[in-house]
């Protein structure tokens, strides 16, 4: 088992975030409001609840270098939360937005955050000094749906969205006065904030989970349909690849190396992706999951009922068994829907990460000792 800690901290939980120390976790239970834990010796004692928000939190991100805790719900609203002695004093971030928030991420230099939303529009919200309060610029008119997931790009400029009209699109996000011409390098130098760089049309269902690898140079999204897309050479003339499983969809992805992402979604286990020499792609396994004397390997449940459909037997081709994921002995019980990097500072591999899902569960996972992984990261 790669799972080292786990958390029971709530019969549900949308999504979580780390303080910069790892030692509290933020998370939403199913709600309108933050908990925060903090981890004393062996057991985590709970230090404060953020109320603000009217409607379920749909997105939380902890940035790393100025600790504010930023957060999106359904209510349409968005609060950067900074720590001021012992309480954490919200300000209320104008979206705009006649639909949900439905994620939220800092941008690596922390100067801006990305709101996605049901409103087919991205806030790039970011600080005004002059005024002292957080504004947003919209990016409008270029969705079809509702825009699930937002990932930025190392280089603070570049910002990459999925959505439910099963498209990954990038665009740019300078900001005159708050990026600078330097940052602007690169294929991109002279694009414009709102300007569409390339729209990938690789998934026909809807589309979640995406990220860039430490580098930048590789693009990774999840689509429903089983599978997940990996595109290189972000551009005119991308280069793209999937990988199909057999397994129930992704929700979401980390790059943990240049070479290996870890997804996880309705099959309760994380899967780990891994690029070959070669730079193909393919699925490796599950992490967690339970070893049988023959060493085969588990499908999901909607695997399973195909079986049954068509009259095939548990034990199909080649031996591997179907079992469902609940029979694989795994660590979480219901949908994973967060996966969070526990990263440590200038590292660029990650070697642990967390995550959590509608059991309530936060999970910590450790890579160290996986031998057949190990050559990946």
């Amino acid at each position: 088992m790669t799972a080292i800690a786990v958390h029971q901290f709530a019969q549900c939980i949308t999504c979580h975030a780390w303080s910069p120390d790892h030692s509290m976790v933020a998370f939403c239970p199913n709600n309108n409001e933050v908990h925060i834990y903090k981890s004393l010796q062996d057991n985590w004692e709970r230090v404060h609840v953020l109320q603000k928000h009217d409607q379920l939190i749909s997105g939380i991100d902890w940035s790393v270098r100025s600790n504010r805790i930023v957060t999106a719900s359904h209510d349409r609203n968005s609060y950067v939360w900074n720590l001021e002695g012992s309480e954490w004093v919200p300000t209320l971030v104008i979206l705009r937005l006649n639909r949900a928030a439905l994620c939220v991420q800092w941008s690596p230099k922390e100067n801006k955050f990305a709101v996605g939303s049901g409103a087919k529009t991205v806030c790039i919200c970011y600080y005004e000094q002059e005024n002292n309060w957080w504004v947003s610029k919209l990016i409008r008119k270029r969705h079809d749906s509702s825009v699930t997931n937002v990932a930025w790009h190392p280089n603070n400029l570049l910002l990459a969205t999925t959505s439910t009209d099963g498209k990954c699109r990038i665009f740019s996000t300078f900001i005159k006065g708050v990026d600078t011409k330097d940052s602007r390098a690169g294929t991109f130098s002279d694009s414009k904030f709102g300007e569409l760089i390339v729209q990938l049309d690789l998934s026909f269902s809807w589309a979640f989970g995406v990220k860039w690898s430490p580098s930048g140079n590789t693009l990774a999204y999840a689509g429903h349909n089983s599978m997940i897309y990996f595109v290189d050479e972000v551009g005119p003339s991308p280069l793209a690849q999937n990988v199909a499983f057999r397994d129930l969809p992704l929700r979401d992805i980390l790059f943990v190396s240049e070479r290996m992402v870890i997804g996880v979604g309705f099959d309760c286990h994380p899967m780990a992706f891994a690029a070959d020499e070669r730079g193909i792609w393919s699925f490796v396994r599950f992490l967690g999951e339970r070893k049988t004397a023959s060493g085969s390997k588990y499908g999901s449940q909607f695997s399973e009922a195909f079986g049954k459909l068509y009259g095939q037997p548990r034990q199909g081709v080649g031996n591997d068994s179907v079992e469902s994921s609940r029979l694989r002995g795994c660590v979480h019980e219901n949908c994973i829907n967060c996966i969070v990097p526990l990263k440590e500072p200038g590292v660029s591999t990650i070697k642990r990460f967390s995550t959590s899902g509608l059991d309530g569960k936060v999970v910590i996972w450790d890579l160290e000792g996986q031998d057949d992984l190990s050559q990946y990261l």
